[in-house]
């Protein structure tokens, strides 16, 4: 991981967004003076979320500087927006944020950037981060990551699709359907969006079992959330193995399935890189002015399936995939 950001770094500096010029400090700043917080639409209680925050603890202890990981208590994008604004106030050396609704969050960023604090974007805002001033993004582009997984669902012959959206309103999980349907139906299907509500998984499996009289053959959902629902539905109405089911991202729940066979694959975002990376990046630009070029540092897609399942478990226990 060194290796790839220091060759990353000696490509050139990425050009700074306006506002940011100059806050890079001297290389004599000292690590342990370096104040970076952390703000994210996803809670350190989600097992997704709480591989983020090990990620982002983790590069604190090795970078010997200090974090703050702060999320609202649930998906709410202005209790989130007031996170990044109190975190701003403290005026810290770096910010991190996910983006899942630019048009809510963009005033807050703004606000961080015009204040002279260098942000980086996780998980969500690789299609908005640049027009906010964001130095750069860490994580998946959603669109294509989808397409990979209707490309991987038509391939298992899946004919008739639905995508599970278990979070309305993250305009990340909606370029990951469009992406998804946009695969199927290239390869001469079709498919849908269900919404659903992850604060309820009985209703989420129910609309699933709805949604199932209607000939699918394949389902992917956004994430683990929606694949618990789903595959409870599966379970139910007899026809695990027989409706293909795919996700986004990993759980040991999620991995015990594909092993198992009860799950096609998991399209794996390597979320512990999401909250490493940033914290190792802004350690770098707060100390030396070193930035990767490229503008976004992929962390995914790529997929988990029972060839590979046993090993990523492994993985899991240790709270890293």
């Amino acid at each position: 991981m060194a290796i790839v950001l220091a060759a990353a770094c000696t490509k050139g500096e990425a050009p700074k967004p306006a506002g940011q010029e100059g806050t890079a400090q001297a290389p004599s700043t000292p690590r342990k003076d370096i104040k970076i917080a952390v703000v994210t639409h996803g809670q350190a209680s989600d097992t997704f979320w709480s591989v983020v925050k090990n990620g982002v603890e983790n590069a604190a202890k090795d970078n010997g500087v200090t974090v703050t990981y702060n999320s609202p208590q649930t998906f709410d994008m202005v209790a989130m927006s007031r996170l990044i604004d109190a975190e701003v106030a403290k005026k810290p050396d770096g910010l991190v944020v996910s983006i899942p609704d630019a048009n809510a969050l963009s005033n807050a960023i703004k606000s961080a950037v015009a204040a002279g604090i260098p942000v980086i974007s996780i998980n969500s805002g690789s299609d908005v981060y640049k027009q906010l001033g964001v130095l750069l993004h860490v994580g998946q582009t959603e669109y294509e990551a989808g397409f990979g997984g209707g490309e991987k669902m038509a391939g298992a012959g899946v004919k008739n699709a639905l995508c599970v959206n278990h979070e309305v309103g993250n305009a990340s999980l909606d370029l990951r359907c469009k992406g998804f349907l946009d695969a199927v139906t290239k390869a001469g299907g079709t498919g849908k969006v269900l919404a659903v509500n992850a604060a309820d998984p009985t209703d989420s499996q129910q609309k699933v079992t709805a949604a199932l009289g209607d000939g699918i053959d394949g389902i992917m959902t956004l994430g683990p959330l929606g694949s618990k629902a789903a595959l409870a539905a599966l379970k139910q109405g007899g026809t695990v193995g027989k409706v293909k089911l795919g996700t986004f991202d990993l759980t040991p729940d999620v991995l015990a399935g594909i092993r198992d066979g009860e799950l096609e694959f998991a399209i794996d975002q390597q979320q512990y890189l999401q909250g490493y990376l940033p914290i190792v990046v802004l350690s770098q630009y707060k100390q030396f002015g070193v930035l990767p070029a490229g503008g976004i540092l992929p962390t995914g897609p790529g997929f988990v399936t029972k060839d590979n399942a046993a090993r990523v478990i492994e993985l899991s226990k240790q709270g890293i995939r």
